[in-house]
């Protein structure tokens, strides 16, 4: 393993992330959204990213269901899978980002250290973390996947919010509480900090 590492070395291109997005007349970032199964998510990121198409902006969404049926196929819900799940997320949204795009990540990422790691690969003020929050309760009542009921009969292991925890964001950028806010309003409420942060115009 280490043997194949140390001949591997990174390729610098001429078009760079700065030309890319000069090109898109954007600036590139990622809003990671995160919370709940349950809690809006992914219905959150659908209308964020018609409402970005809609101002030309280029943007891009990675859903956690669906890099689970790809890229992050095999992968189960042990702590270790869990964590290998988000690192491959990161490590794509990264590539994403470095084309000048606007990424939309909707992902539970549950663990604070899975979160903070995918931070780490991005410059200053370009990822956005959004705590998609809603009460356990709630998003139960919701249930359209039928998940939580699978959940506590104990067909499904590892879940999380019922036998695996989930670590509430201690300051993310953005705060949507969908047990208060319309899809709309909380929508908004990140295309408006998106704006403010001069990302899009």
């Amino acid at each position: 393993m280490n043997e194949v590492a140390d001949n591997i070395f990174k390729e610098l291109f001429h078009i760079t992330k700065k030309h890319r997005a000069a090109q898109k007349a954007q600036k590139p970032c990622v809003v990671w959204l995160t919370g709940l199964s349950g809690a809006g998510k992914s219905t959150i990121a659908k209308e964020l990213d018609s409402k970005l198409y809609k101002l030309g902006v280029h943007s891009y969404i990675l859903d956690g269901d669906n890099l689970r049926l790809g890229i992050n196929k095999g992968l189960g819900f042990s702590i270790e899978e869990r964590s290998e799940n988000i690192r491959r997320t990161a490590e794509i949204t990264k590539l994403f980002v470095d084309a000048g795009l606007v990424v939309i990540v909707a992902v539970i990422s549950p663990f604070s250290k899975d979160r903070e790691m995918a931070r780490t690969l991005f410059e200053g003020s370009e990822f956005i973390e959004v705590f998609v929050d809603a009460p356990l309760a709630i998003v139960e009542q919701r249930d359209t996947k039928g998940l939580y009921k699978k959940a506590r009969s104990g067909e499904f292991k590892n879940f999380t919010g019922v036998s695996s925890p989930y670590e509430v964001p201690r300051q993310p950028e953005i705060y949507v509480p969908t047990n208060i806010l319309s899809c709309s309003e909380a929508t908004n409420k990140i295309l408006n900090y998106i704006i403010e942060k001069d990302f899009i115009s």
